[in-house]
């Protein structure tokens, strides 16, 4: 990906800024007698990313340089950027954060399970494997079998192993393809959590198996969904996500009824 020079520009800056507010203190080393520049030096941030000083002056400056994903999460190591910081660097850089899964929480907020339980419409919370974390009883109701009992929580595995998905999901071939190609978006190759359940569903869903080797993908979308009870009626909802403030990795998704 070719950056522009603005991208350039406002990643030396926000490298800059971070590097500025850091003390030696906070990353080990000593303060020393005197020190022109405030936070670290450059040459102090180059020798604990393991780059060089030339390397990591051209960054600053904002030149179009290359920029390894290995170097930049070195860097974001080395400046002890928080997850926000971290996901800011690669994205200006137009680089893959080849270790994604250090960086995202896995505590869902205390309070977004009270919000949800308040919510008059069936809501549940996905984690970034699309796990659902917390649901309200509305939800439990609609979704027998994946949000019931004892049954496994993933959303993938309750669309392509479940034997009851496949009448209660309204064109379920369709809806699979797409949340599929929706599921590829957001994984990461190198990331653990996505590739266990992509190795786990290819070993136990022909279906699975042929849609993930499309290799389609698609943003991620509400809209109209439909469902089929046991009796046969036909319930109809528009279905609408949020990320949520300040742990943008969970989704929240209410199906309000139609």
């Amino acid at each position: 990906m070719t950056r522009s020079v603005d991208e350039a520009q406002e990643l030396g800056a926000f490298v800059r800024a971070i590097r500025e507010r850091l003390k030696p203190p906070d990353v080990g080393l000593p303060v020393g007698a005197r020190r022109r520049t405030p936070g670290l030096r450059r040459e102090e941030a180059a020798q604990l990313s393991g780059l060089s000083v030339t390397w990591y002056t051209w960054l600053e400056q904002g030149r179009q340089m290359s920029l390894s994903p290995s170097a930049l999460a070195r860097l974001a190591a080395a400046l002890r950027m928080a997850a926000a910081e971290r996901r800011y660097l690669f994205r200006l850089a137009g680089k893959v954060d080849p270790d994604p899964g250090g960086t995202f929480p896995d505590t869902l907020p205390p309070a977004v399970e009270d919000c949800v339980k308040v919510i008059d419409a069936p809501a549940y919370v996905l984690d970034r494997t699309w796990t659902a974390r917390c649901w309200n009883g509305k939800a439990e109701a609609l979704f027998a079998g994946w949000l019931d009992g004892e049954s496994d929580r993933n959303l993938l595995n309750y669309i392509f192993l479940s034997p009851v998905a496949s009448d209660f999901i309204c064109d379920h071939l369709n809806r699979a393809r797409r949340v599929v190609a929706e599921f590829r978006a957001e994984a990461g190759a190198a990331d653990g959590a996505f590739r266990d359940i992509v190795e786990g569903l290819a070993a136990r869903s022909a279906l699975f198996r042929q849609l993930w080797s499309e290799r389609s993908v698609l943003g991620r979308e509400g809209g109209e969904r439909t469902f089929r009870n046991a009796g046969g009626e036909l319930l109809r909802f528009e279905q609408v996500s949020f990320a949520l403030a300040g742990a943008p990795e969970f989704k929240l998704t209410l199906l309000v009824p139609r």
